[in-house]
């Protein structure tokens, strides 16, 4: 009888503690907004997986195409790693003089994106009923259809009409309805939405 009453008393602890464990919910990721100038245009910035042309003028040895590692920076001979994700290319331009100065007399440096893949926060997500769910880098022009094209469409059980688009702007998050199963079973381009960076797509399942 004591053997059971341990052990019902144990099991009770456990049940609690793994209770107590659930309750302790992490934090949301951190969503940002998209850099923009002053009149609201959108600003890129640098990402891992971008193809940098970066050019130093009258030196050709460093001159040249750079990978932004993994972990946000490039390597250049001469330097020590670089931060560059998160920067625009102005703002790193800027750094690089800053850093070359100390090797070469006066460096002028221009930084070019070659090919972008953009920071995971500014990524177009599309999340839900689509045949190929994923995100994608964001391209200046970029639309709910150029969207909907690059994931393959909605699946066969989509409520398309009622997709929820979420986008985080001067850091509130608004939700909007989109039709998107207008726009790609009617062609109704007065269904199709500018996308900005970070911009989310929700499809859900419809009930039938």
């Amino acid at each position: 009888m004591k053997s059971a009453v341990v052990k019902t008393a144990l099991m009770a602890s456990v049940v609690m503690m793994m209770g107590g464990c659930a309750t302790n919910a992490l934090p949301p990721a951190t969503m940002q907004g998209a850099i923009v100038d002053v009149d609201g245009n959108y600003i890129y910035r640098i990402g891992a997986g971008d193809v940098l042309s970066i050019f130093v003028w009258d030196n050709p040895d460093i001159t040249g195409d750079y990978t932004v590692r993994p972990d946000g920076k490039i390597s250049m001979a001469l330097t020590e790693a670089v931060p560059a994700a998160g920067l625009t290319t102005e703002m790193l331009a800027i750094k690089m003089t800053e850093i070359l100065s100390g090797y070469i007399n006066s460096p002028k440096v221009t930084v070019i994106v070659k090919q972008a893949s953009g920071t995971l926060g500014e990524q177009v997500k599309l999340i839900g009923n689509a045949v190929t769910p994923q995100s994608i880098p964001f391209k200046q022009g970029m639309t709910l259809l150029d969207m909907m094209i690059t994931v393959g469409g909605l699946s066969p059980y989509a409520d398309g009409n009622n997709a929820t688009l979420i986008r985080i702007r001067n850091g509130q998050k608004r939700h909007y309805r989109v039709r998107i199963e207008d726009l790609m079973n009617d062609a109704d381009l007065d269904a199709n939405v500018d996308l900005m960076p970070g911009d989310v797509i929700k499809i859900s399942e419809a009930w039938f």
